[in-house]
């Protein structure tokens, strides 16, 4: 399938730099939810194969030139990887468009966002890959030149893939190592769990159904219920039973240690990356 667009007739609302794996996320949740119609959407990516894919596949236009949609969008999105921030900066000059600049780049402060696009408002956001299910968790953080009518339209395009909540800047990098690297704990949690079944006499793919089971019913009761972790936890820990024999284990091994030292090294990676 070959979808032909004439640019220079249609008025770009959203434009992306990036189409990978987040972008995509992104764009898939943008588009079902109708916050934008696919011809008002314009992405560039460098890879031939990429942007036939996208096109193909969400009906939006697309193109190699960053200039071209930086030049054309009301919102630019920015979806590439923090290490060629200065590459795609430097290439775009002055493109001599006015876009509210959204940025879901990991560590890259909100000051060498505004740096970059001087004059534009510019907002920092941080989702997380669960965003392709509807199911993402995003924190955002404002420039100095945003308004209200910038806010409103960023809750727009994250509530749209879940969650959305406001965070001063300096918390951007906490962020990113919990939520945003979180989803790799929690899928290796859930690989460990199955193996666990597997170890104890379990069918593959019976424990795997089990262990994903159980990890999505326990965060939507913890959700739901309003309780506490802990005192979800002490409510199926029965004196001298099963549970409290493997929270023994889990502990001896220092699970909850683990998972703190996690957070924070992708924390202080993510304010490495901003330097």
């Amino acid at each position: 399938m070959n979808v032909n667009f004439n640019i220079n007739e249609m008025k770009t609302k959203l434009g992306m730099i990036g189409g990978g794996v987040m972008g995509e996320a992104l764009l898939a949740r943008l588009i079902t939810k109708k916050i934008y119609a696919p011809e008002a959407v314009l992405v560039s990516e460098p890879q031939p194969q990429r942007r036939d894919f996208l096109q193909e596949k969400y009906h939006v236009r697309v193109t190699m030139d960053n200039q071209e949609v930086a030049a054309a969008a009301e919102v630019l999105l920015l979806a590439i990887k923090p290490q060629v921030l200065d590459a795609v900066v430097a290439g775009l000059g002055d493109f001599g468009g006015n876009p509210l600049v959204i940025s879901i780049l990991a560590g890259v402060s909100l000051s060498r966002l505004e740096a970059a696009w001087a004059g534009k408002p510019v907002i920092r956001a941080m989702p997380n890959t669960p965003a392709t299910v509807g199911a993402g968790m995003t924190a955002i953080a404002f420039g100095k030149r945003v308004e209200n009518k910038h806010i409103s339209i960023a809750k727009s395009i994250f509530a749209a893939v879940g969650e959305v909540v406001e965070v001063p800047e300096y918390l951007m990098d906490a962020v990113t190592g919990l939520s945003g690297s979180g989803p790799a704990y929690v899928a290796i949690m859930i690989e460990a769990l199955a193996d666990g079944g597997v170890s104890a006499g379990l069918p593959r793919a019976i424990a795997s159904q089990l262990a994903l089971q159980t990890v999505l019913g326990t965060a939507q009761l913890v959700k739901e219920s309003g309780l506490h972790p802990a005192e979800l936890k002490d409510r199926v820990t029965s004196p001298g039973g099963t549970t409290i024999a493997g929270v023994a284990e889990l502990e001896k091994a220092g699970f909850r240690s683990a998972l703190i030292e996690a957070v924070l090294a992708a924390y202080h990676r993510s304010q490495e990356l901003g330097k």
